[in-house]
């Protein structure tokens, strides 16, 4: 019978976006597992850290070397629970993942539950799941992002003030709505490079004031431009259609499934529903776009405010002591807590009736579970099954992020 406790090895991928070698905190926390294979290439790109049993990129037990969906089939009313298994079955309903951003990844949906599984049914090898990912990110550094749509007014008086956009609007309208905001985004995503770089640079020509409180627009569009290109569509999407956020550490947004999101830079805790389907336009090279018609089909149009992205936190009921913080997001597969010990301090928590995966994010201490105590450092990495209660204790301090699911 397996241990409650299951430390983890996990690794990271490597796309474009992520920061260089020993700069990526993902690549760093993957590095800190004792005993590990992983080691970092200070001229490799790290992206992503993966937490979980998502076949791509699983984690493994560090004692044994299996795989840890493996050994949750094999133990599952202990580790997983039986209201767990009977609402999503053996296969943890969340992914939580590390991000290390240097700069924009691709402007993207995720598609719902009804789309995903006929892309799933049509492309398996691409949309490899069909379940939808609605996801949060909490940032740990400062974190700049792109989420959601702006407030209609404000858009609605971009492009009645700044002369080089009015191109995009579709050529009747009564009334800007968000029929008008799809048909805008519509004609961006298909425009020619040359439409898109002459635009941009029209835009980049004007005085700040022609942008009025939106004037951050010029600030961005070279940084855009320079990460990409300036025929790129995906900087007019971005700066002229969507929210443009800047979070500090604990600052956290929800994401909807359909919700057009795209990071800009920063190191996050990101944790989503069990899938990997992604549909791009832009932020990318040509050739890896999906579909306009697609994309543009799939859109919903919330949040729209940058004030409607935000997840805020409240204290977690579990946490005795008050150190445990709770976000919880409006759906059913995860919901994180969060542990914040100063030099000396204690927290427990309560009994979670399901499976969860936690990341020790910064400092060290102890963990005790069913009377048995294990060293916990920034990186480390566990799996705990349903039903025990944790007690923390640090000396210098510990910060740990803990993703979980109940039914």
């Amino acid at each position: 019978m397996a241990d409650s406790v299951i430390q983890l090895k996990c690794s990271c991928n490597s796309y474009p976006w992520g920061k260089k070698g020993k700069d990526s905190l993902a690549a760093r926390y993957c590095a800190q597992t004792p005993g590990t294979d992983f080691k970092i290439d200070n001229d490799t790109d790290y992206s992503e850290m993966w937490m979980g049993t998502y076949p791509e990129l699983p984690s493994y037990v560090l004692s044994s070397g299996e795989e840890l969906q493996k050994v949750l089939n094999a133990d599952k009313e202990k580790l997983i629970g039986k209201s767990v298994l009977s609402k999503f079955g053996t296969d943890l309903p969340f992914l939580p993942k590390i991000l290390s951003i240097k700069k924009a990844l691709p402007l993207q949906i995720h598609p719902d539950k009804q789309l995903a599984a006929q892309l799933h049914k049509k492309d398996p090898e691409k949309y490899t799941d069909d379940n939808h990912k609605p996801e949060i990110a909490v940032a740990l550094s400062k974190f700049e992002t792109f989420v959601g749509w702006k407030p209609l007014a404000d858009i609605e008086t971009l492009f009645t003030d700044v002369e080089p956009i009015k191109r995009f609007l579709p050529e009747k309208q009564a009334k800007f709505n968000n029929e008008t905001l799809k048909t805008v985004c519509h004609n961006i995503l298909g425009a020619s490079d040359e439409v898109i770089a002459e635009t941009q640079q029209q835009l980049g020509s004007l005085p700040t004031q022609a942008f009025g409180k939106q004037s951050y627009i010029l600030d961005l569009l070279p940084r855009l431009q320079q990460q990409y290109s300036k025929q790129d569509p995906g900087n007019l999407i971005a700066l002229l259609l969507m929210n443009f956020l800047v979070l500090s550490p604990g600052d956290a947004i929800f994401v909807p499934a359909d919700g057009i999101h795209a990071y800009l830079s920063g190191d996050i805790v990101e944790c989503m529903a069990r899938s990997n389907n992604v549909i791009n336009t832009g932020f990318c090279p040509r050739a890896d776009r999906d579909s306009v018609e697609l994309f543009t089909a799939a859109l919903t149009f919330s949040p729209h405010s940058g004030d409607e992205a935000m997840l805020p936190s409240t204290s977690s009921k579990k946490g005795r002591h008050g150190r445990t913080k709770l976000y919880a997001p409006p759906m059913s597969e995860f919901n994180m807590l969060v542990t914040q010990l100063d030099a000396g301090q204690q927290e427990v928590v309560d009994a979670v009736e399901g499976p969860s995966i936690m990341i020790v994010t910064s400092g060290s201490g102890s963990m005790k579970v069913d009377g048995k105590t294990h060293e916990v450092k920034e990186g480390y990495v566990f799996f705990i099954g349903q039903g025990v209660g944790v007690e923390f204790g640090s000396e210098k301090g510990m910060e740990v992020y803990r993703a979980y699911a109940e039914a």
